[in-house]
């Protein structure tokens, strides 16, 4: 099957990378990951990857009397272990990887520069965003957002554990919960449902990127969705 994108931001949250174990890393699950990823750059595929840092740690959910700027940075500094551990799958499989920092950390990453993370992507490199947009109060959903403005990219793909989609409810909680198929941006907001916050859902409605939302419990539906599968909910304009 042929892409029918050309460049995405893949965005992973710190759990799906923690898989059965919840905290830190699971190497297998990363592993497994990166090769639906190499499968994408392979096929001409331009592939940008946010990563959460949850499996670290939460922010305010971590600590409900810390500062919150201090919490968020803590949470920022998760994502960069995160992004080190998806850039040494991908090149220990043969995928050439760039991790660029919002936080600048020369010793390990590249800062953040719009230009260059462009130029890695025409070059067939994998570019992962590390430590969120650099500044608290903001999450990672909206930096995927941010990112792909920047960057020009087709479509984000919202990579969910434990669910396939956008629910009308809990699914877990509710057998009877309906899945949707197609949303709007709006509807997000005034359904509160809740799959991004609302600043990375207003600004995806303000540049007109796609989202599809779709479970990684199966890393393989990275693959899938790319190729133009109709699997997930997608939200677009009406």
């Amino acid at each position: 099957m042929k892409p029918v994108f050309k460049r995405v931001v893949l965005k992973l949250s710190g759990e799906a990378l923690a898989g059965e174990i919840k905290n830190g890393i699971d190497e297998a699950v990363v592993y497994h990951i990166a090769r639906q990823v190499k499968v994408l750059s392979e096929a001409g595929v331009e592939v940008a990857i946010i990563v959460g840092g949850g499996n670290f740690w939460r922010g305010r959910d971590s600590s409900k009397t810390m500062d919150r700027a201090t919490s968020d940075y803590m949470g920022m500094l998760g994502t960069v272990i995160n992004a080190l551990a998806m850039q040494d799958a991908l090149e220990h499989i043969g995928v050439d990887t760039r991790v660029q920092s919002a936080i600048e950390m020369r010793q390990v990453a590249e800062p953040y520069i719009r230009r260059r993370a462009i130029r890695h992507l025409e070059k067939g490199r994998v570019v992962i965003f590390a430590a969120g947009s650099g500044n608290p109060y903001f999450s990672t959903d909206t930096t995927a957002a941010l990112r792909a403005a920047e960057i020009d990219a087709e479509v984000i793909l919202l990579a969910k554990k434990g669910v396939d989609g956008v629910y009308d409810d809990d699914p877990k909680l509710n057998p009877n919960s309906k899945k949707f198929e197609e949303l709007r941006y709006i509807d997000i907001l005034n359904l509160g449902l809740g799959i991004m916050d609302s600043t990375a859902t207003s600004l995806c409605m303000d540049n007109k990127i796609p989202i599809i939302v779709f479970g990684i419990d199966e890393p393989e539906n990275i693959i899938d969705v790319v190729m133009g599968k109709n699997i997930g909910t997608i939200v677009k304009e009406g």
